[in-house]
């Protein structure tokens, strides 16, 4: 049984340390990479170091509670997170329907050298396709200026819809100042009334699928009354990393009174 478990551990200790190493080579640094790749080096440890380790605790009856507490505490964080994923999962798809929408906000998420990172890249191509099915409707590009960047989110965000889908800029509506989800839409909320668009009008929310779910509850908080919710996929090689990331977020967000 002890053999089972220790190779168990070895194996999911590998994968999330090649996982998170790989992601972290391409310098993808956020929390959802960070605790996975750390989690895996210390069930990598623990597989290799296991029978030290209990013959320390057999002497030290203090490490051993807190070995113990330790586990547990573990176990139900894992549940939580798996609970987490299960939501997600089953909030997965949202579809805009056929609608007069005055507004298509999108929601900001990271650049890279100027450049939108794969996650907000997809954002942008789904939000750049339903632009082109409301060509009335606002583009609202949200995002403030990113550590050791140049541009603001937004400004970026302009420009890869400019070149990649020639899209006019003089229909964008540029929120350059927000650093979350929450300001993301509490600022956009009296530039997009400039142009005579108020809170109550039919709006898009363009994000990550996996983002959906809070970014509703944000929305619904700061009285935003008929949005759709559309969803980008997310790519595979970080989905689940990103998961990790948003179930921390989502956790903030509670004790931030954000939703």
């Amino acid at each position: 049984m002890i053999i089972f478990l220790r190779i168990i551990l070895f194996v999911v200790g590998s994968v999330l340390l090649a996982n998170g190493g790989y992601l972290l080579a391409l310098k993808k640094i956020h929390l959802g990479i960070i605790l996975p790749f750390l989690i895996g080096l210390i069930f990598i440890v623990l597989s290799i170091a296991w029978q030290p380790i209990q013959n320390y605790l057999k002497t030290h009856p203090t490490a051993k509670k807190l070995w113990n507490l330790a586990w547990c505490g573990f176990i139900v964080w894992a549940l939580t997170l798996a609970g987490f994923f299960w939501k997600i999962s089953q909030n997965l798809k949202h579809t805009p329907n056929p609608q007069d929408y005055k507004a298509i906000i999108v929601l900001g998420s990271g650049t890279v050298n100027g450049q939108p990172t794969p996650i907000l890249a997809s954002r942008l191509d789904t939000a750049a396709q339903l632009a082109k099915q409301y060509p009335q409707a606002k583009l609202v590009l949200t995002g403030g200026m990113d550590f050791n960047e140049h541009e603001s989110e937004a400004e970026v965000m302009a420009n890869y819809l400019q070149k990649t889908y020639q899209l006019n800029k003089a229909n964008f509506i540029l929120e350059s100042k927000s650093t979350s989800t929450a300001l993301n839409l509490k600022n956009s909320a009296p530039l997009m009334q400039q142009q005579h668009i108020i809170k109550q009008d039919t709006i898009a929310i363009v994000t990550s699928d996996f983002h959906t779910l809070r970014a509703q509850a944000i929305a619904k908080k700061q009285n935003f009354s008929d949005v759709t919710m559309v969803s980008a996929p997310t790519p595979k090689l970080t989905r689940y990393n990103a998961w990790v990331r948003e179930y921390f977020a989502f956790i903030s967000g509670k004790v931030l009174q954000e939703y």
